[in-house]
C-alpha cells in the first residue's frame, strides 16, 4: 500500500518543482525594478510595461533551457545564469554609481585601463552598497533553496512546452507594445529601432534588453532611420539669406553702428551636395549627402578672423567645473574666465566614454557613437576639421600633450590623426608617474618646446583634475591639501577643489612663460571640461554650490568655458545656451579657417543661430526651454510662448544629429568629401 503522506507529499513537490517556470521571470524582474529605482528615481512609468515583458521573456527562456535539462543539469544552469546575469547587474550598477552611465560591450575590451582606478572602484561599490545586495537576493535564495526545486521538477514536457509558448508571447507582446508607441517627444520605437541610447534603453527596456541592443549595434550598423534622415524635420531646409544681423553677445566696446549693415557670409565651403547624392548608388551616402545639403549653416560675424595668425593653446581639463573657478583659491582660472568672452549658459555633458568622448566632442563637434570608442575609432578617419589638422594646413606647429599614459584610449592612435605630434607619459613626455600626474610639471617641461615656434597650435588633455577626491590615494589633493584646509567643507569637496588648484598652477605658469617669450599677447587660451566632478556625490557638490544643493539633471552639467586673449580690452558676455560641442566650430570662425558649418554638429557661439545643448540621451536645451528625455516633457523657459510643435521638431533635429554624427564615423565621410589619408 502507498504511504498516505507520501500520497499527499506528491503534488506539493509537483507544485514547488514548477516554480522553476516563474524562477527566472520573477528574479530577473526584482533585479530590474532595483536598477530602475536606484539609477533614475522611477517606476511607475510608460517604461515598466516594457521592461515586463522583455523580462518576462528572456526568463522564461532561461526557464526553458533549465527545464529540458536533467535534473543535476538544472540546479547547475540555473545557478550559471542567475550568477551571470547578477553579476552584469552588480556591474551596471556600481560602473553607473561612477559614471552615472552604463557600461557597454565595447568598453569591457577595455577593462585593464577601467582596472587602474581600482580605488574608484571599490568607492562606487562601497556607494552602491543597499542596491547591491539586493541585487544578491535572487542568488542567494536560489542557492539555498534551488536545489532542491528544480530536481523536483516531475516532467519535463509540459513545463517546457509552456515557457516556450511564453518566451514567445512575451517577446510578440513586447515588440507589439513598442512598435505601436507613439506618444511622446522621442518615442519607445524609435529608441529601440532606431537608435541606441544607453540611459535611456536601460529606463525604457531594462539592463538586459540593452545588453541585447547593445550587441546588435555593436555588430550592426543600420540604415538612418526614415524618421528624419532623408527630410530632417528641424529647420535646416530654409532658404540661406545674407545676415545682417549681430550675434547674441554684449561688448562694451563694440564700435557705433554703421549706417549701412554689414552683410555676412555663410561658413561653408564649395560642396555640391546634390550632385554628390545623385551619383552615388550607396543609399546611405545619398542620404547623408542630401542631409548635410539641407542644414541651415552658421554665418560670419563681427568675429570672424578676430584671431586670425595668433598662437592656440585648447585644454580639455579633467574634472574641471565652474566650481574650480574662484578669485583666491584659482586666481588664474578667475582672470581668464571673466576677462575674456564670458559664457554664461556654457554646458559640459557628460557622453557614454567619459573622458574620451569628452575630448571627442571638444575636438571634433561630432556626437560620440554610442557604445563604442569614437576618439579611438576615429583614429584611422580623415578628421578633416580638427583643430591640429587645420591649423597645420596654414602652416602652423600643432603639438599635444597628455601626463598621463600615453596610449590611455589609444590617443596613440587617436591625436596623431587628428594632425598634432604627441607625447604622453611614457612617450616623450618626462613628468613623475604619480597618481594623478601633476598639470603644473607638464607645462613646465613642454613650453618651451613649442613657445619659440610661430605661428603655433597646441592642445592638452590634464589629468591633474581626476577622482577619487580624497586627500588619501590622490598625489595632487594630498600636495595641495594645505591650500583648502582653511574651507568649511568636507574633505570630498576640498580635495576636489586641491586637485583644481594643480591645473591652476599650471596655467600661471603658462602665462608666464609665454609672457617672457614675448608670445602671450599673441596666443589665445581656449579650455574647457571633459565631464563635470562625476567622482561627487550629491553632498560635496552642493557644498561647491554655496550650499544650495544641485540639480542632478541640467544644472550638474553647467561649467565654464574659458576663451581668452590678453589684448581683449573688455570682455565679451554670451549669454545664449552653448557646450563643449560648439568649441570647434567657434574658434574656426575666430580664427578665420575655412570650413564647412554644415558638416559640423556643433555651432559658431558666436554666430546669430540659435542655442542648442545636446545630451547623451538626447535631452536637451534651447533659448525656448528645455527637454527631458527620460521624462519625455518639454518644459518652456517662463514667460516664453513656445510654438506648437516646438519640441518635436528640435527632437527630430537632435534625433538627426545623433545619426549622422555615427555616420560620419562609420562611414569615414570626410574622408570621402576630402580624399582618405
Amino acid at each position: 500500500m502507498m504511504n498516505p503522506k507520501a500520497k499527499h507529499a506528491l503534488p506539493t513537490r509537483a507544485w514547488t518543482g514548477y516554480l522553476l517556470l516563474l524562477w527566472f521571470p520573477l528574479s530577473l524582474l526584482w533585479q530590474e525594478l532595483v536598477i530602475k529605482v536606484y539609477c533614475f528615481s522611477r517606476l511607475l512609468d510608460r517604461g515598466l510595461l516594457y521592461v515586463t515583458l522583455f523580462t518576462f521573456a528572456l526568463g522564461c527562456l532561461l526557464s526553458l533551457i533549465c527545464i529540458v535539462l536533467p535534473p543535476r543539469g538544472r540546479w547547475i544552469s540555473a545557478m550559471i545564469f542567475c550568477g551571470l546575469t547578477t553579476l552584469w547587474y552588480m556591474i551596471q550598477t556600481v560602473y553607473y554609481t561612477i559614471f552615472k552611465t552604463f557600461l557597454v560591450l565595447y568598453s569591457v575590451s577595455g577593462a585593464g585601463n577601467i582596472l587602474q582606478f581600482w580605488e574608484d572602484i571599490l568607492s562606487g561599490i562601497g556607494a552602491a552598497a543597499v542596491p547591491l545586495l539586493l541585487l544578491l537576493v535572487p542568488f542567494v535564495l536560489l542557492s539555498i533553496f534551488g536545489r532542491r526545486a528544480t530536481k523536483s521538477l516531475p516532467a519535463r514536457k509540459w513545463p517546457a512546452i509552456v515557457s516556450g509558448a511564453l518566451t514567445l508571447v512575451f517577446h510578440a507582446a513586447a515588440l507589439m507594445a513598442v512598435g505601436l508607441s507613439s506618444g511622446g517627444v522621442i518615442t519607445p520605437r524609435y529608441l529601440y529601432f532606431d537608435s541606441f541610447v544607453p540611459n535611456l534603453s536601460v529606463s525604457h527596456f531594462g539592463v538586459m534588453t540593452t545588453l541585447r541592443l547593445d550587441a546588435r549595434q555593436l555588430l550592426f550598423a543600420p540604415a538612418p532611420s526614415s524618421s528624419g534622415a532623408d527630410a530632417p524635420v528641424s529647420a535646416t531646409t530654409e532658404e540661406t539669406e545674407p545676415s545682417t544681423s549681430s550675434p547674441s553677445v554684449t561688448d562694451d566696446t563694440s564700435p557705433e553702428p554703421e549706417e549701412m549693415p554689414v552683410t555676412y557670409k555663410d561658413n561653408v565651403m564649395d560642396i555640391d551636395f546634390a550632385a554628390l547624392a545623385a551619383g552615388t548608388d550607396d543609399p546611405t551616402l545619398a542620404a547623408m549627402h542630401r542631409y548635410f545639403g539641407s542644414r541651415t549653416p552658421t554665418r560670419q560675424n563681427e568675429y570672424t578672423g578676430m584671431f586670425k595668425g595668433k598662437n592656440l593653446i585648447l585644454l580639455t581639463a579633467e574634472g574641471f567645473s565652474r566650481w574650480a573657478v574662484d578669485p583666491d583659491l584659482t586666481p588664474t582660472l578667475y582672470k581668464l574666465a571673466h576677462s575674456g568672452f564670458v559664457f554664461e549658459d556654457f554646458y559640459n555633458p557628460l557622453w557614454g566614454v567619459s573622458t574620451s568622448d569628452g575630448e571627442y566632442v571638444a575636438c571634433t563637434s561630432l556626437i560620440p557613437k554610442p557604445g563604442v570608442w569614437s576618439m579611438y575609432r576615429s583614429g584611422e578617419n580623415n578628421m578633416y576639421f580638427c583643430l591640429g589638422n587645420q591649423f597645420r594646413r596654414q602652416g602652423y606647429a600643432t603639438r599635444a600633450y597628455h601626463n598621463h599614459t600615453w596610449d590611455y584610449y589609444s590617443r596613440d592612435i587617436s591625436h596623431p590623426n587628428m594632425g598634432y605630434d604627441y607625447k604622453g607619459l611614457g612617450h616623450g613626455l618626462e613628468v613623475r608617474p604619480t597618481w594623478p600626474e601633476s598639470d603644473l610639471e607638464m607645462m613646465e617641461v613642454t613650453v618651451p618646446e613649442y613657445v619659440g615656434d610661430s605661428p603655433f597650435h597646441t592642445y592638452y588633455m590634464t589629468v591633474s583634475g581626476h577622482m577619487n577626491y580624497t586627500f588619501t590615494g590622490n598625489y595632487i589633493a594630498y600636495k595641495n591639501k594645505d591650500k583648502v584646509a582653511h574651507l568649511d567643507m568636507s574633505e570630498n569637496a576640498r580635495a576636489y577643489l586641491a586637485c583644481q588648484i594643480e591645473l591652476d598652477l599650471a596655467l600661471e605658469n603658462l602665462l608666464r612663460q609665454l609672457d617672457e617669450a614675448g608670445q602671450l599677447e599673441n596666443t589665445v587660451i581656449a579650455l574647457s571640461a571633459d565631464h563635470y566632478p562625476y567622482g561627487l556625490e550629491a553632498g560635496p557638490l552642493a557644498e561647491l554650490n554655496g550650499g544650495e544643493p544641485v540639480d542632478m539633471r541640467f544644472d550638474v552639467y553647467r561649467s565654464t568655458l574659458i576663451l581668452w586673449s590678453s589684448d581683449m580690452e573688455q570682455p565679451v558676455v554670451v549669454d545664449k545656451p552653448c557646450s563643449s560641442l560648439d568649441i570647434l566650430p567657434t574658434l574656426s570662425n575666430l580664427f578665420g579657417l575655412p570650413y564647412d558649418s554644415r558638416l559640423l554638429m556643433g555651432r559658431d557661439i558666436l554666430s546669430d543661430s540659435p542655442g542648442l545643448v545636446v545630451f547623451s540621451d538626447h535631452s536637451f536645451i534651447t533659448d525656448q526651454g528645455h527637454y527631458d528625455a527620460v521624462a519625455d516633457t518639454f518644459t518652456p523657459n517662463p514667460g516664453t510662448e513656445v510654438p506648437e510643435g516646438y519640441a518635436l521638431e528640435r527632437a527630430l533635429e537632435v534625433n538627426d544629429m545623433f545619426a549622422y554624427s555615427k555616420l560620419i564615423l562609420e562611414q569615414d565621410y570626410y574622408g570621402i568629401l576630402f580624399g582618405r589619408s
